[in-house]
């Protein structure tokens, strides 16, 4: 396994990105009444994720890092509520909310253990 020398190299971070560009993909295709609404707010959240697991790494204290995790993974949880609210509308169909919420649930068991690791 590589040293990790930046955020950049780590998986979280790959994966959250992945994500991020999954939901403004599909934001992109909600309906214009949702322009000020969930489209802004999906994509505030996503982007949250893997810019707080970058932040806390550059911040050099395990203590910082990991309460930037800790945001980000609340960042997870609010994306994934606000998916099942896209869903709920039919902005989503089953099959993509699935796709998007299994991502989200990685990106959240990945984060969590990274979390628990910084415990030790």
């Amino acid at each position: 396994m590589g040293e990790i020398k930046t955020y950049r190299d780590l998986i979280v971070w790959q994966k959250a990105m992945a994500l991020v560009t999954a939901v403004y993909r599909c934001a992109g295709q909600f309906p214009t009444s949702e322009v000020y609404g969930l489209i802004p707010q999906l994509q505030r959240c996503a982007v949250s994720i893997p810019s707080n697991i970058a932040e806390g790494y550059g911040r050099r204290s395990t203590g910082d890092y990991r309460r930037f995790l800790q945001i980000s993974m609340g960042s997870v949880f609010e994306l994934q509520t606000q998916l099942e609210i896209a869903r709920n509308l039919d902005y989503l169909t089953q099959q993509r909310f699935e796709e998007l919420y299994g991502q989200s649930r990685e990106v959240e068991r990945m984060l969590s253990s990274l979390i628990a690791k910084l415990k030790d």
